[in-house]
C-alpha cells in the first residue's frame, strides 16, 4: 500500500488538496483503520464524515459520505490520503487471519449470530451475500424513512449516507440476485423523491443519490433478459415515478425511462 503526496495532489483540484493538507494538519483525521487493501477513518468537519478507501493494484478507489461533487477527491479523502502517505497504517488482517486458524466452528458461529444480532446493518449485508430470500420494496422504503425521519429537524440540512443500502445492492448483483439488487434500488430512489420535499440543503449530494439509484435500477433490469411484459412492469415504475405530484424531480425519471428503453431495443 503506497501512496505519495504527487499521487493526491493529481486526484483532486489545488483548491481541494490545500484544504485537505489543512485537515490533516489540524489532526481532523480520526479512527483511521486497515484491514488488507481497505482503509476506513472519520474526518472531522462540519460533521463527522466516513472515509474509506481501497487500494486494488495501481488504482485507488476511495468514498466519502459528505455531500461533495465536485472535481476529483473531497478534502475529507485528502486528509486521509495524506495521512495514509505519512504514516501507513498496520494491517490488521494478519492478526485475525492468525485467530481465526484456531477458533472453531461453534465458537465463530456464535461470535457471527452476536455480531448480526447487534448490528442490523451488517445483518442485512450477510443475508444479501448468503441468504436465499430478500426484503420486499416497502420494508426498504421504512428503512430509508426512518434515516430521512432522524435528519429531519424539522428539514433535512445535511447529506445522508445511503452507500448501506448500495453496498446491499452490490452483494446481491455480485450473486446475480439482480431483481433483488432492483428491489434496493427502487426503495432508494422512490422513498428519496417521495420525501424530497423534506430537503433543504445538499440538493445534489440528493439528486446524485437519486440518479445512483435510477442507473443501478436500469442495469439490473435488463441484466435479468425480461420480456416485454415483464419489461413493461419495470418501466411502469419509472413512469409512475415521473407521473406523481408534486413533480420535483420527474425529468429525472423520465431521462432514465428513455434510457432504459433505449438499451433495451
Amino acid at each position: 500500500m503506497h501512496i505519495d503526496r504527487e499521487t493526491i495532489e493529481n486526484r483532486s483540484t489545488d483548491a481541494v488538496f490545500e484544504r485537505g493538507r489543512n485537515y490533516r494538519d489540524e489532526r481532523r483525521v480520526q479512527q483511521l483503520d486497515r484491514f488488507d487493501n481497505l482503509v476506513t477513518a472519520t474526518v472531522s468537519g462540519s460533521n463527522l464524515y466516513d472515509v474509506t478507501v481501497e487500494f486494488d493494484g495501481k488504482r485507488i478507489d476511495t468514498r466519502c459520505t459528505c455531500p461533495y461533487d465536485g472535481s476529483g477527491d473531497c478534502k475529507h479523502v485528502v486528509a486521509v490520503l495524506l495521512d495514509i502517505a505519512a504514516n501507513p497504517p498496520q494491517d490488521e488482517s494478519d492478526r485475525v487471519e492468525a485467530v481465526l486458524d484456531d477458533v472453531s466452528t461453534d465458537d465463530l458461529r456464535k461470535f457471527v449470530c452476536d455480531a448480526l444480532a447487534k448490528h442490523p446493518e451488517l445483518r442485512d449485508q450477510f443475508l444479501a451475500r448468503f441468504g436465499d430470500d430478500y426484503k420486499s420494496v416497502d420494508d426498504y422504503r421504512e428503512e430509508i424513512a426512518q434515516l430521512l425521519e432522524q435528519h429531519a429537524d424539522p428539514v433535512v440540512f445535511e447529506a445522508i449516507d445511503f452507500s448501506r443500502f448500495f453496498e446491499i445492492a452490490e452483494q446481491y448483483r455480485d450473486r446475480n440476485r439482480y431483481l433483488a439488487a432492483a428491489t434496493v434500488y427502487r426503495a432508494v430512489f422512490e422513498e428519496v423523491d417521495e420525501k424530497y420535499n423534506w430537503i433543504d440543503g445538499a440538493y445534489d449530494h440528493y439528486a446524485q443519490t437519486i440518479q445512483t439509484a435510477l442507473d443501478g435500477y436500469t442495469d439490473c433490469v435488463l441484466a435479468t433478459n425480461p420480456t416485454p411484459e415483464e419489461f413493461d412492469t419495470y418501466a411502469g415504475v419509472l413512469e409512475a415515478r415521473a407521473t406523481i405530484e408534486p413533480r420535483i424531480n420527474d425529468e429525472q425519471f423520465w431521462r432514465a425511462l428513455d434510457h432504459l428503453e433505449e438499451r433495451y431495443e
